[in-house]
């Protein structure tokens, strides 16, 4: 069975996360979507919501199953038996961390190879933070999370009263 791991911290998760793990289903026999946990990133969801939402947006995809890790991502790809892992790239400065990050983990974790796919073109904008920022201040973020997620996205980061 080929595994891959598809890291990453989800905060929350967008259509362009999607985009990618959904492929990254096509491509291997099971997806591990890693929300991997970064206590020096100031976060909006706690770990717990972060997979609530990413089970919501990832229902339907038969092969993706969700977990969280507080450790290295090397540890837990050799603990996982993954033969993978996959970094969604929007831009060249992407790469140039992704490039480095998979060289330590190849180091680390010989049989796990990183797999680079690159954003469709209609997500190639979109981050995480650019969501967080346009519903901190109303805007529509309909084309950007997965409908299942909206609602409960808005809530948390519309602001209130101001």
């Amino acid at each position: 069975m080929r595994i891959a791991v598809c890291p990453g911290s989800f905060d929350p998760v967008t259509k362009g996360h999607l985009d990618i793990i959904t492929r990254a289903a096509k491509l291997f026999d099971r997806v591990i979507v890693l929300v991997s946990i970064n206590r020096a990133k100031q976060t909006s969801f706690d770990v717990k919501e972060r997979l609530e939402l990413l089970q919501a947006a990832t229902e339907g995809i038969e092969n993706v199953v969700v977990d969280a890790n507080d450790g290295l991502l090397a540890d837990y790809v050799a603990q996982s038996g993954a033969c993978a892992i996959v970094k969604g790239l929007r831009a060249i400065s992407d790469f140039d961390y992704e490039f480095q990050m998979a060289l330590m983990n190849k180091k680390m974790v010989e049989q796990a190879e990183t797999v680079f796919l690159t954003t469709n073109a209609e997500h190639l904008y979109l981050s995480s933070s650019l969501v967080k920022q346009i519903a901190y201040f109303g805007g529509d973020i309909s084309d950007f999370v997965p409908a299942c997620i909206l609602e409960p996205v808005k809530k948390r980061l519309y602001r209130k009263g101001e």
